[in-house]
């Protein structure tokens, strides 16, 4: 009878000796995290999805600008499908195996990576369409774009390759139980990746966007005084378009958000305390860090009128018409 209970708090009873155990949690708290990990994560890859449609499918989205929100689409809905495996780990028991777990992890760290990239060209993009708007059709092409989100996946793919080397060449590795699923990265490895994931990347991120906003408000004053005609004609001259502005003003949203949801987790990772984190404030952490990918789709719905009237046209199925993606959506 004893045994039979020990058994029953085994993430597989059948390996007395070895096996993890079932972390104490209310059934409670435990069916709350279930439910809220699962509804971000059905969002998440559903609202995601609709952007990747909308703009591989309508010719007329196919922007330089829009390019890059798909690479930031084709992440978070990864995100979305990865959070499928934090909710098998809810019980705290990984039940799929040493290389799923390392598989887990690694894609985890890809995307993560490839979605700060993809916030950095967002950056450069919105820069020089701000301050250098004469420049931008001949500087940023889809061409370029397309370039630069295919190396910006490709480096985080090498950059994590070289990060997580050692478990990927022994998945499991730093399991001290059966139904565990934990990498550890060396000291080395984890400053480098913080500075080069992180540091660097928001560093950019800050300065650039400071730069477009002092540049924006500039051009925003210039534009409101009448001072002469002459004065009037250069400002519109070198001033951005004003769908141009909008669109700064809507991926400034989508940095800080992103940049609200990732820094708890970076913060902790930076400061090496994460062991000092309980239950509660690391489900936090990360239900924060899975919930950016979620509310991003949010963000341009209610600032870009084209996804809203591209998400009719998917839900209505009237993009199986015959040349549908022809449709005026802008």
């Amino acid at each position: 009878m004893m045994e039979t209970l020990e058994g029953t708090e085994l993430c597989f009873p059948q390996f007395l000796n070895t096996s993890c155990r079932k972390p104490k949690r209310p059934h409670f708290e435990a069916m709350l995290i279930y439910i809220l990990l699962s509804s971000i994560s059905v969002l998440t890859a559903a609202l995601n999805l609709l952007v990747i449609i909308s703009i591989s499918h309508f010719k007329q989205l196919q922007t330089p600008t829009n390019l890059l929100l798909l690479s930031l689409a084709v992440s978070d809905f990864l995100v979305g499908l990865l959070m499928f495996f934090q909710i098998v780990l809810i019980d705290g028991c990984w039940f799929l195996g040493d290389l799923m777990c390392t598989l887990y992890q690694y894609l985890a760290y890809i995307i993560t990576s490839a979605s700060v990239g993809t916030m950095v060209i967002i950056s450069v993009d919105r820069y020089v369409a701000i301050c250098h708007p004469l420049h931008y059709s001949t500087q940023i092409t889809l061409k370029r774009a397309q370039v630069s989100v295919s190396l910006c996946w490709i480096c985080s793919v090498i950059f994590q390759s070289l990060i997580l080397q050692d478990i990927l060449k022994q998945p499991g590795r730093y399991n001290s139980c059966i139904g565990e699923c934990i990498i550890v990265i060396d000291f080395v490895a984890g400053l480098v990746d913080v500075i080069f994931s992180f540091i660097v990347p928001i560093t950019l991120i800050v300065v650039l966007y400071m730069r477009v906003f002092m540049v924006a408000v500039s051009q925003a004053r210039a534009m409101r005084s009448h001072i002469a005609a002459v004065t009037i004609q250069q400002s519109v001259k070198v001033t951005a378009k004003k769908s141009e502005m909008k669109a700064a003003r809507t991926l400034g949203v989508v940095v800080v958000v992103f940049l609200i949801c990732l820094c708890p987790y970076y913060c902790v990772a930076l400061s090496g305390q994460d062991n000092l984190l309980n239950a509660s404030s690391a489900a936090f952490v990360i239900c924060l860090f899975y919930f950016n990918s979620c509310l991003n789709p949010v963000i341009y719905a209610l600032f870009y009128p084209w996804f809203r009237k591209s998400i009719k046209l998917i839900v209505t199925c009237k993009i199986l018409q015959p040349d549908s993606c022809e449709a005026n959506i802008m």
